[in-house]
């Protein structure tokens, strides 16, 4: 944990850090290890501090690289008498193109979301659905964002964003810390999640001039009261090192508590019980069960257990798993003994057991494209020789995921299962019925 700080603190001297370094042996990550590297920032500044290093070795490899600054850091002198605020995010602007330049990248590499600086927390979920949008498909993509421990409140919180932005995406998460290195000391890291990246002379020289850009940080706005420099020599130090420091985490490491909190925010988060398109979709569905009855079903997905209610009919024993411990709840509190109710993070966790029918419904899109293929391969090794998978999901655009109803059907229509038998789809929703042909009821019986 980082400690209260101030800019003008004398901090955790440079040489401590680097004695703390040396003493561990840690791991590497390679730049050329990934098709792209998509860089966010709370403040123009942050990302050439944190990983000036990075971006100018990928530059140099070729690596494809975009940079997501979410304020202009115009709160950054707050008493100036010589700069507004609309003065300084005007001035930071530019000083972020120039730095960006410096380091390799052209102006369309760089996007900026003017987010309230200081606010940003206040944004998470749209700062995370830009960010989520910017990466699409991450299976190659390296996110690098600010550590989420790092002491300041708008670098935690879009650390958290690009945290939650990894897990959907499937990218990799690396972490770099920039008022740790002032305000923190070694014994706060977790050292067994650091990496280095080691940088050669020539993308140290990029990275102190691309710093040297961002001259309202680093020189004093004038040499009047509430002008002083932010990023004196101290705080520099820890910055224009031989090697650049982060915290690597991986995908399905990391919890993305969004649909959770919209359980605990909403009874009926989706209208389950009053929209019109909830009722008729559910009765499509119903109606595209090919058989009368099952023996073992399993819905994925189930959040309140609307739906659940309607498959125990048709089952004789049903399984219900959600990610949302709230979802879960709600949904065991409906069906009581009538269903088995569990919490699971799909793919990762699993019931055990095979299963006749498999239900997979408004659920798909809420995953990474990584996590979608292990949950088509828990689906079709669970499956019984006659078991039947249906899929029913809205055709719109999903907001803040990179997926849609089609990329997921089709992630399915790829995985091993049976082919498609039967299918329905209209302006708002597609449903999809995978089962073998041979084991279709007799429609004379």
């Amino acid at each position: 944990m980082v400690r209260s700080f101030t800019h003008d603190d004398a901090g955790t001297p440079a040489a401590v850090w680097a004695h703390a370094v040396r003493e561990r042996d840690l791991g590497g990550l390679e730049p050329s290890a990934h098709e792209r590297l998509v860089v966010v920032a709370a403040h123009p500044d942050d990302e050439t501090l944190g990983s000036g290093g990075l971006m100018a070795t990928a530059a140099a490899l070729g690596v494809a690289t975009h940079v997501l600054v979410a304020t202009a850091g115009e709160a950054s002198h707050p008493d100036s008498p010589t700069h507004s605020r609309a003065d300084l995010a005007a001035l930071r602007r530019h000083e972020m193109l120039r730095a960006a330049k410096a380091l390799g990248l052209d102006e369309a590499d760089v996007s900026m979301l003017d987010i309230p600086d200081g606010g940003l927390a206040d944004h998470l979920d749209d700062v995370t659905a830009q960010i989520v949008s910017l990466i699409g498909d991450g299976r190659r993509t390296l996110v690098v964002a600010p550590y989420r421990s790092d002491g300041h409140p708008d670098h935690e919180a879009m650390g958290r964003a690009a945290a939650a932005a990894a897990h959907r995406t499937g990218a990799t998460l690396a972490e770099y810390p920039v008022w740790t290195w002032h305000a923190g000391k070694p014994d706060d890291l977790p050292w067994d999640r650091f990496v280095r990246v080691p940088l050669t002379a020539s993308a140290r020289a990029v990275k102190r001039e691309a710093i040297a850009c961002h001259a309202s940080q680093v020189e004093p706005l004038s040499d009047r009261p509430g002008d002083e420099v932010l990023l004196a020599a101290n705080v520099l130090e820890h910055f224009l090192g031989e090697q650049e420091l982060f915290a690597l985490t991986p995908a399905e490491e990391i919890e993305d508590d969004r649909l959770d909190r919209l359980h605990v925010e909403r009874p009926d988060p989706w209208g389950v019980e009053s929209r019109w398109y909830e009722r008729r979709k559910r009765a499509l569905l119903l109606a595209a069960l090919p058989r009368e009855r099952f023996g073992r079903g399993l819905e994925v997905g189930c959040s309140t257990g609307v739906l659940a209610q309607d498959l125990v009919s048709r089952v004789d024993r049903l399984v219900a798993v959600d990610g949302s411990a709230a979802a879960a709840e709600r949904s065991e509190q409906r069906l009581g003994e009538t269903a088995e109710v569990h919490r699971m993070i799909v793919p990762q966790q699993w019931p055990e057991g095979s299963f006749d029918l498999v239900v997979v419904s408004e659920i798909g899109y809420f995953l990474s494209p990584v996590a979608l293929e292990g949950l088509v391969a828990r689906v079709a090794s669970c499956l019984t020789a006659d078991g039947v998978v249906v899929l029913c999901h809205w055709r719109h655009p999903v907001h803040g995921w990179p997926l849609d109803a089609a990329a997921v059907h089709r992630g399915f229509a790829q995985g091993g299962l049976p082919p498609v038998a039967a299918s329905y789809r209209d302006r708002d929703v597609e449903i999809v019925v995978h089962a073998d042909p041979s084991q279709w009821p007799d429609p004379q019986r």
